[in-house]
């Protein structure tokens, strides 16, 4: 099994792995009360989380759970059930921690809207394993995972051909990455007493963390928008990297250049007399009620509206302004500067995920080995772009650079993977021969069938020996 606590929902899946790189998934999705996401203790959250898991239990694996709950209550054991009867559990819990176990955490700060100072400091498995105790489930969490790791961890079970997957990235609510590093570059390790490790693959998996590259902000871009939204954020000066790439915020960057312009008397947006046609023949207005008005009211979603609006006068996102955001009978012209502004949000969040990509590929020195041979690669080029992942037609597979990505922004907004296709293009240390042989693949719910595959590895690695395995 597996949870997954990246965002604004929560997710409880279980997961059949086929064995040849495909799997079968059955899952469940509830939103995350906002009232939970600050709430005053950790406790209300995690009952809430354990309650989730007892409730899919019931849906989905209803004979194994009330198997469970009648052995519970006719056998005495003090060393437990056999492990077949126990539910190993990869927690995908997508915050900053100091992991200092397979299935040991400690919460360092919270991110993503989350504010509960309780959690700071405690092991979040530990959190969550009591809560789910309290409910007597046949649940063991055997492993945390991060969901940019457990992105990495599917990517490497799906992705076709033989090579190797270097990075899986996070672009949704958040963002993040996790990719394989060569272990003699990671020094920190050595003056870690607490960390266990494998030391003979020479390899260790970083997660980067790279939602608060440059909280000093010497070099990110940053507007009048970007400083209104960290100031009334919960939490100022952090993550400012994530704060203009990641889904949770997109939409609030644009709803504040909008009122800006909306309230600017030099500027004619959604008004009337300064358009040219008004197909609904009455005149524009925006409620007083209206979302656009709200901190969060502007939904990231809607930028993937205007982007892909492609209807004569754009009435897809005047319908949309009128239904969701309460401003009615808005024009051609409008909607027009609506698409260009969330347009342009939308294309400096995939320009600067390109930088945090382009960061590991050439860090990592993969790009160092050339293509085998120029014929073969104008052969690749002339046979165009791949069915399924970019960059898999443009170079052999021993030179492909394998990219696994997950999240609502990679997937659903238009043109997301062309705008970092682009940015990758105009870095001089890749250019277009570099670009071409990155493979970039959505790696389809990575952050439950990763924390999966983490779990079963776990979970084979530490069995009791006490328990009688037949």
């Amino acid at each position: 099994m597996a949870v997954d606590l990246g965002g604004t929902n929560f997710r409880v899946c279980s997961i059949q792995l086929h064995g040849n790189s495909t799997f079968s998934l059955t899952q469940s999705k509830v939103a995350i009360p906002r009232e939970l996401m600050v709430a005053k203790t950790s406790k209300e959250l995690f009952s809430f989380l354990a309650k989730q898991i007892e409730v899919f239990l019931k849906a989905h694996h209803s004979e194994h759970y009330h198997g469970h709950i009648r052995r519970r209550k006719t056998i005495s054991s003090e060393q437990g059930f056999a492990e077949e009867e126990i539910f190993s559990l990869g927690f995908t819990f997508s915050f900053p921690v100091h992991q200092i176990g397979i299935n040991k955490g400690l919460l360092m700060r919270w991110t993503k809207g989350f504010d509960i100072a309780d959690a700071v400091g405690k092991d979040v498995c530990a959190l969550l394993q009591t809560e789910i105790d309290e409910l007597h489930l046949p649940v063991k969490v055997a492993a945390l995972v991060n969901d940019t790791v457990g992105t990495l961890m599917a990517r490497s079970y799906t992705s076709p051909g033989k090579s190797g997957t270097l990075l899986g990235a996070i672009f949704g609510t958040g963002t993040n990455g996790a990719y394989v590093e060569k272990l003699d570059k990671v020094t920190k390790l050595k003056g870690d007493k607490e960390a266990v490790y494998d030391k003979s693959t020479g390899e260790m998996i970083v997660n980067t963390e790279w939602g608060s590259f440059d909280n000093s902000m010497n070099v990110l871009p940053n507007t009048s928008y970007d400083k209104e939204l960290d100031e009334k954020s919960v939490n100022p000066g952090i993550q400012m990297f994530e704060k203009r790439v990641s889904g949770m915020f997109l939409g609030e960057i644009l709803r504040l250049a909008l009122v800006k312009l909306v309230k600017d008397p030099k500027v004619p947006l959604f008004k009337d007399d300064n358009s040219a046609t008004n197909d609904m023949h009455s005149t524009t207005n925006i409620a007083e009620s209206s979302a656009l008005f709200k901190q969060w009211g502007v939904d990231t979603s809607f930028l993937s509206i205007a982007e892909g609006d492609t209807s004569p006068g754009l009435r897809m996102t005047r319908q949309t302004l009128d239904k969701d955001y309460g401003i009615s009978a808005a024009s051609a012209e409008d909607a027009e500067a609506v698409k260009l502004i969330a347009g342009a949000v939308g294309r400096r969040a995939a320009r600067l995920s390109a930088v945090a990509i382009a960061a590991i590929v050439l860090s990592t020195g993969k790009l160092a080995s050339q293509p085998t041979t120029t014929a073969d690669v104008k052969a690749e080029i002339a046979r165009g772009p791949g069915a399924q992942d970019k960059g898999t037609a443009h170079a052999s597979e021993e030179d492909v650079i394998d990219i696994g990505v997950d999240g609502s922004l990679v997937e659903f907004y238009p043109g997301f993977e062309d705008h970092v296709r682009t940015a990758l293009r105009e870095i001089p240390e890749i250019g277009e021969k570099g670009e071409k042989r990155i493979r970039i693949g959505i790696a389809k719910d990575g952050s439950g069938v990763g924390a999966a595959l983490i779990a079963l590895v776990a979970a084979k690695m530490e069995k009791p020996e006490s328990i009688d395995e037949e």
